[in-house]
């Protein structure tokens, strides 16, 4: 059974950090690409956050490039978002997810229709 548990979240003030964990089993951790997305209610998901399974190369969304990390510890089969200089805008559920390349798309589409609880980001002063 695939499972995605992510934690790491919470209150943060604008200019903060956080550091959110996603911890997975069920399947290969070290063949998948993993990505985190952020979703607010009433709002479409979208993905922050890409590493690839080959050589951890990674991608960010323009809104978060120089202030997120993503990194990935096979040994672990989690996957990390480090967030620094936080800001309001960032206030999302944060889910992670396991991908395979899409040629249409830009970020890589979901290997697995099972999803996690997602961890609550809040950047408030």
């Amino acid at each position: 059974q695939v499972r995605f548990v992510e934690s790491g979240g919470g209150l943060a003030q604008p200019g903060g950090s956080l550091r959110l964990s996603c911890v997975t089993s069920g399947f290969t951790f070290k063949t998948y690409a993993m990505n985190w997305y952020r979703q607010i209610p009433g709002k479409e998901r979208d993905v922050v956050a890409s590493i690839t399974s080959t050589d951890h190369s990674t991608k960010y969304v323009d809104s978060v490039k120089g202030r997120f990390t993503i990194s990935r510890d096979s040994a672990k089969n989690t996957v990390f978002l480090q967030m620094n200089a936080l800001k309001p805008e960032d206030t999302a559920n944060y889910y992670c997810y396991a991908g395979v390349p899409h040629p249409d798309m830009e970020y890589p589409t979901a290997a697995f229709p099972s999803w996690g609880q997602g961890t609550q980001a809040t950047v408030s002063s």
